[in-house]
């Protein structure tokens, strides 16, 4: 979302002096804001990959649909604590919407923890990465564009292992590609509630996800999953994962052009990765780290160059 920067003649103290504040004195403004938002932008990253971080360490005790499961419930308390989007009615005409996007927000959230459970966080989330980057590319014809597609091709293909390199769980990969599927559909799903709802889509969606999927969860890992040591893992994992980077990532586009938040964002494997390696000790080889690489450069040109493509705009998401 990108907010235009408001004129001079918006700002009251100018109004009310008479007078415009010097070109200086506005992109100080401007740079300071800029430099917000992308603080912002920032530490939404590292705030959801700590949370799973911390997440996967709980993998042992609830297992990964357990611990998906608890961030998913505990988080859509807290949206509905902060948002109270009771207050308005979702129209009849989006409900189906509302819960087709609950459900692949709820999906997309237990597929990429059992990715974690089985690969290295940072290439899971590069694997992920590749659905918002396919939304934005459906529909291009720009050889630039392709461009950008055959980087993300590149980076998954150097994901096959060489001869004598330990190979990635099938498994896993697969579900990190799932999960990235679910983002794409996430995507499509929440353009189609957001432009009426607006933030509430968020808190109906989680709510939605934490039906479907809590119960699922706790049949997973029964008791366990509600022991008070858990619970309190579990609140800080959804504090980092769902209410802190959401209000962080609102500030940040708020601040920044779409562009500059996409180049942003598109450093999450990178940050993934580090994360992975400082906390739980996951190494990466070359071509794993060469593999990071390229999803993230097609992902940052993704943002800088990519238009939006009118087929995305007409999808229908029911």
């Amino acid at each position: 979302m990108t907010i235009p920067a408001a004129s001079t003649d918006d700002n009251p103290r100018t109004r009310a002096a008479g007078r415009t504040e010097p070109a200086s004195a506005g992109d100080a403004t401007q740079s300071r804001s800029a430099l917000v938002g992308a603080g912002a932008a920032f530490a939404a990253m590292v705030s959801v990959t700590i949370g799973a971080t911390f997440a996967k360490l709980l993998f042992p005790v609830v297992g990964a649909v357990g611990i998906a499961g608890l961030r998913i419930g505990l988080g859509a308390v807290m949206l509905l604590v902060v948002l109270r989007p009771w207050r308005r009615r979702v129209p009849r005409s989006l409900r189906l919407g509302v819960v087709i996007y609950g459900i692949t927000l709820g999906l997309m959230n237990m597929l990429i923890y059992q990715a974690f459970a089985r690969i290295p966080i940072g290439l899971a989330v590069a694997i992920e990465v590749t659905g918002p980057l396919g939304v934005a590319l459906v529909g291009s014809r720009r050889m630039s564009d392709l461009g950008w597609l055959a980087l993300a091709v590149i980076g998954l293909t150097l994901l096959v292992p060489r001869v004598g390199e330990a190979v990635l769980d099938p498994v896993g990969v697969a579900f990190a590609l799932a999960s990235g599927l679910c983002w794409a559909l996430y995507i499509l799903a929440g353009k189609h509630v957001a432009a009426t709802l607006g933030s509430d889509a968020v808190a109906w969606g989680m709510l939605i996800s934490a039906v479907v999927f809590v119960p699922v969860a706790l049949g997973q890992a029964g008791p366990a999953l509600v022991s008070p040591h858990v619970l309190m893992i579990g609140i800080a994992i959804a504090l980092l994962s769902s209410a802190l980077p959401y209000s962080l990532e609102m500030k940040a586009m708020q601040r920044l052009p779409a562009a500059a938040f996409g180049l942003l964002a598109s450093a999450s494997p990178a940050v993934a990765a580090l994360s992975g390696f400082l906390v739980l000790g996951e190494r990466l080889t070359l071509s794993q780290w060469g593999a990071i690489a390229f999803v993230m450069a097609a992902s940052a040109g993704c943002a800088l160059t990519v238009r939006p493509a009118p087929v995305i705009e007409d999808l229908p998401v029911a």
